[in-house]
């Protein structure tokens, strides 16, 4: 049909009659009754009945650049010969990926559509325009269109700006020499291409796909933020500290108004708002799909893959059964952690990003760089410590909200608007940081916050640390440990397995908590003031999650870190196998210990002459040469690309030791080559304990797992600690080597440990700290490149021909030179390759002995 009366002034007689029979045209393919309305203002982005894009389109005017209704049921196979050429040039410049797509998904987070119109009303002409933001995304939509140049047939104005900063993510190019490449470009291209200068206009362009953060000023002390009723203080009302860095706030009330006497905040927390990017988790058909998962698509077999496989899942649905009975409400997981922004740099610097993990994706998706959602940027140089409560509001809130009212979004996959709510199911970081967030002091006597006050710790005088055994508490009643005492301790140990504190004593416990101050200063004060008392409480707050309103329902409120407490047990055996100064936990002063206890009299130091002692060795204790066929076997090992780093390169034979090993290379250790490595290096009673330990760190870190397996583990795991009590000194249980007792318990409440400990979380930080260009300012650094990143991520999903984050093979693969080889094994190591499958393979797990 003819399409000239577009280009005639509005109110004119052809320009209303093109108008009627466009919306006769559109109404024949109307999909429930309602049509896109393409006027100037929504774009095409909105579904309304025909009588209302109709009145939309005499006030507000006809979008000019859509000549091609596509969405209104006009092919561009056949194009008309008026638009033959508009229409191969706008599909061509698809040809990098459906942006105009991405931005007609994208619209809901610029305002949900508004209420339809019955057919007989009029819409009014606003005398105000849209508003800025409506005005940023107008302009992407004609720039989607609008060829970089005239004759590119390839690129779109917008396509190619997001093409090059996707290129700039992936491979990590400076600011500078992304501004040098957009002028060299420049030079290359026809003067009248439209790309931006520098890098400074691009990141401009990209950030209007993004959602934004907020700057909240905080307190220097972490005492309060300045926010709601603290808006509009000066100084913090605990601690009586400015709120505003000392050498700009001494500016004189006549500068006050000029640019150099503006203020600058001491210190200021960046917030990312969660409601618009869990909307945004929506937006994509595929990604919308993929957030229904866990109701839609998961196999229930009785194996546990994932977190909606767990008890603590399952018990949150049964007791909050409205917000289950909808699938695509979102559960979340919350980590923190301090790092130093500086990389390997000295200066001691802590900054604390906190990040959520929606839970509702795959197993392929849920612990992805690009499921992570960055919500708080906690400022430094130092650790906030137990006041990180104190930022934690406005998250908080937020959740509260969300449980309560929750946000109105919109669902690509079924092309509906419902009301999203979410919570929080629990909280996974390092021990440390277990006790800022949880309130338990994870330090002293009571170390233990799963065995809490019934936590069993022994004071070493001369190691001057507290050691953590008893362990025969979780045996059998009748179990003949339970009566051996100098074998342990001393004592007979009778007793029944501690139980953990339940949320209505947390209640209690922290009653008189509630109105401290969590600043520094103020906890200086309090600590002064109970220094030399004998009975000091454990809780140091109530942690603020109580405040959520299911929070005391939940059966696993803060997860133990596998990873963490790996490493440290990893550690532990090594540095005392190996007799390594200054790792080794047997030591003359362990030795003093164990007289002290009146326990194993053969390893008590033996006088050797006047003042001199010999430490006589123990069963643990490897020879020089156990030492060194030991390390050779780690030395020679060689892993596939990608599993492990190269721990042959750590190990040193000169001075026999092993240093240098990250926390994947304890991982490795722990349950692949150290069965391997251990065997004909020391006693068979010592060997079994550790190869038993190794088996349950494997078993529990199991992709599946079922109840028989993890009722086994916990049962196993007991006697193992105890058996290593027999052999090890008390200090070599730390903490971190008792909290393995619990580690089983916690996997059958939680399910895979994967989804609960912090690999993905510490290699999340690294890519944050790849964004700090600006070593003066690394928090800001670190809030304008993620929020790049969140719309390129964004982006990456509607692109094609080009890498992203989601089509780029995940190693660096060798080119294939087409020729096929084929290699013939010797008989051993055939036979060693036959044993390897058998001893690894879950299908003959029934026919072992």
């Amino acid at each position: 049909m003819d399409k000239s009366w577009m280009k005639k002034q509005r109110g004119s007689r052809e320009y209303i009659e093109g108008v009627l029979k466009f919306v006769e045209f559109a109404s024949k393919h109307a999909s429930d009754r309602k049509i896109f309305c393409p006027c100037t203002k929504c774009v095409n982005m909105n579904l309304v009945l025909p009588g209302v894009a109709r009145e939309h389109l005499w006030s507000k005017g006809m979008l000019q650049n859509y000549t091609l209704w596509k969405w209104h049921g006009e092919s561009a196979a056949v194009p008309t010969a008026t638009e033959c050429g508009s229409s191969h040039v706008q599909e061509s410049l698809e040809q990098y990926g459906d942006f105009r797509g991405m931005l007609h998904d994208l619209c809901p987070t610029h305002g949900m559509p508004p209420e339809p119109m019955d057919e007989g009303e009029t819409v009014q002409q606003s005398a105000q325009g849209p508003n800025d933001g409506a005005q940023k995304f107008y302009k992407m939509i004609d720039d989607v269109d609008k060829p970089l140049y005239a004759g590119c047939t390839k690129f779109s104005i917008f396509s190619a700006i997001v093409v090059l900063f996707q290129l700039k993510t992936l491979c990590g190019w400076t600011n500078k020499s992304f501004t040098m490449l957009l002028q060299l470009l420049m030079d290359m291209l026809p003067s009248d291409a439209k790309l931006p200068k520098d890098h400074y206009e691009a990141k401009k362009i990209v950030r209007d796909l993004g959602l934004g953060y907020e700057k909240i000023h905080a307190c220097p002390n972490d005492c309060i933020l300045f926010w709601k009723e603290n808006v509009n203080l000066e100084a913090c009302p605990y601690c009586k500290e400015s709120r505003w860095k000392p050498n700009e706030a001494s500016v004189t009330n006549n500068n006050a108004s000029s640019s150099k006497g503006k203020k600058k905040a001491a210190k200021i927390l960046r917030w990312f708002p969660l409601k618009p990017r869990l909307q945004r988790l929506f937006l994509s058909p595929d990604l919308a799909s993929s957030m229904k998962w866990h109701a839609n698509g998961r196999t229930e077999d009785g194996v546990m893959r994932h977190p909606a496989d767990s008890d603590a899942w399952k018990m949150f649905d049964t007791t909050h059964l409205q917000f289950s009975s909808e699938p695509r409400n979102v559960r979340l997981g919350l980590a923190a952690d301090g790092f130093n922004p500086f990389g390997m740099l000295s200066t001691t610097h802590s900054t604390w990003p906190v990040m959520l993990v929606p839970y509702n994706l795959p197993p392929w998706l849920c612990m992805k760089r690009s499921s992570l959602i960055l919500s708080l940027v906690i400022p430094g140089p130092k650790s906030p410590g137990i006041a990180i409560d104190v930022y934690l509001q406005l998250l908080v809130e937020e959740l509260r909200e969300l449980w309560d009212v929750g946000v109105e979004a919109y669902d690509a996959s079924s092309k509906n608007v419902f009301q999203l709510h979410a919570a929080l199911m629990w909280t996974v970081h390092d021990f440390p940081a277990y006790a800022d967030v949880s309130g338990w002091s994870t330090k002293g006597k009571f170390a233990c916050p799963c065995c809490a006050s019934e936590t069993d710790s022994k004071y070493l005088k001369n190691g001057r640390k507290f050691c953590y055994m008893g362990h025969r508490r979780w045996l059998g009643s009748d179990h003949e440990f339970r009566k051996e005492d100098t074998l342990f301790d001393g004592f007979t140990d009778m007793r029944v397995a501690p139980v953990p504190p339940v949320a209505s004593d947390i209640i209690v416990d922290t009653e008189t908590l509630l109105t401290r101050c969590l600043g520094k200063k103020c906890r200086e004060k309090y600590n002064k003031r109970k220094r030399g008392e004998a009975n000091q409480c454990v809780w140091k707050k109530r942690s603020i999650f109580f405040t959520l309103p299911y929070w005391k329902d939940h059966k696993l409120r803060h997860n133990l870190d596998v990873m963490h407490i790996e490493k440290n047990v990893m550690d532990n055996i090594l540095g005392t196998l190996l007799n390594v100064k200054d790792w080794t936990k047997d030591n003359y002063k362990a030795r003093l210990d164990l007289a002290e206890m009146g326990i194993r009299r053969e390893l008590h130091l033996q006088r050797k002459g006047d003042d001199k002692y010999m430490i006589p060795p123990a069963c643990f204790h490897m020879t020089v040469l156990e030492k060194d066929g030991f390390l050779q076997v780690l030395r020679d090992v060689k892993v596939p690309d990608g599993y492990a780093s190269n721990i042959s390169r750590r190990v040193n034979l000169k001075e026999r030791k092993i240093s240098g090993l990250k926390s994947h290379d304890n991982h490795i250790l722990m349950q692949q080559l150290l069965p391997i490595a251990l065997r004909g290096s020391l006693p068979s009673h010592v060997i079994k304990p550790l190869i038993k330990l190794a088996c349950f760190f494997r078993k529990i870190c199991s992709k599946t797992l079922t109840v028989f397996d993890i009722a086994s583990a916990e049962a196993d795991i007991a006697v193992t600690l105890c058996e290593l009590e027999k052999i090890f000194p008390p200090s070599f249980f730390t903490v971190m080597v008792h909290l393995v007792m619990h580690l089983a318990t916690e996997t059958k409440i939680g399910g895979p440990v994967q989804y609960r400990w912090m690999y993905p979380i510490e290699r999340y930080l690294s890519r944050l700290k790849s964004y700090v260009r600006n070593k003066a300012a690394p928090e800001g650094c670190i809030a304008e490149g993620y929020i790049v990143e969140e719309c390129l991520t964004f982006c990456s999903r509607y692109m094609e021909g080009v890498k992203t984050i989601f089509s780029r093979p995940t190693r660096t693969m060798e080119e294939s030179t087409g020729v096929v080889s084929s290699v013939a094994l010797e008989s051993r190591e055939l036979t060693q390759a036959h044993r390897y499958v058998l001893f690894n393979s879950e299908n003959i797990y029934q026919f072992r002995e």
